[in-house]
């Protein structure tokens, strides 16, 4: 049986072009190398573009009738109502404590934290993008090798 390197690779190629297109967005908007702008939020969301690509790589490898793909799907959907909603909540909430203690000199809490549908949008196509990459130049082994 061979090894099918293609279901760890396509997360990390989907982190990987959606941390870099991030950076590169985040830098061309502060019009500066945005260093300090990596992390929570942002276009495109890390979260969805990593776990929508596993979902789309089962889905094109094994289609959406297989069982890893419903598993994949619900995965996918609770990471992207928990950035929509959740974290989006909690950056929220930041901004308001950070301006209620303006006037101390404590740190102040990070406001960048959940995402905007657009954003979400968005790594899911960077998502799907690695994960079609995988699948059109790593080639599907069969499970009897």
């Amino acid at each position: 049986m061979s090894l099918d390197y293609s279901y760890a690779l396509t997360p990390l190629l989907a982190w990987l072009l959606a941390g870099c297109s991030k950076f590169a967005i985040n830098s061309v908007r502060a019009r500066r190398l945005a260093f300090d702008l990596i992390g929570y939020g942002g276009m495109p969301s890390n979260h969805s573009a990593i776990v929508c690509s596993m979902a789309v790589l089962i889905a094109l490898k094994e289609g959406i009738a297989h069982p890893a793909f419903g598993v994949a799907f619900t995965l996918a959907f609770i990471v992207l109502l928990d950035a929509s909603s959740l974290r989006r909540q909690v950056g929220l909430h930041a901004e308001a404590i950070n301006a209620l203690s303006a006037a101390t000199p404590s740190k102040p809490l990070r406001e960048r934290m959940g995402h905007s549908r657009s954003e979400l949008l968005a790594g899911f196509l960077v998502g799907s993008l690695a994960a079609w990459l995988v699948w059109c130049w790593i080639p599907m082994y069969s499970a009897a090798g």
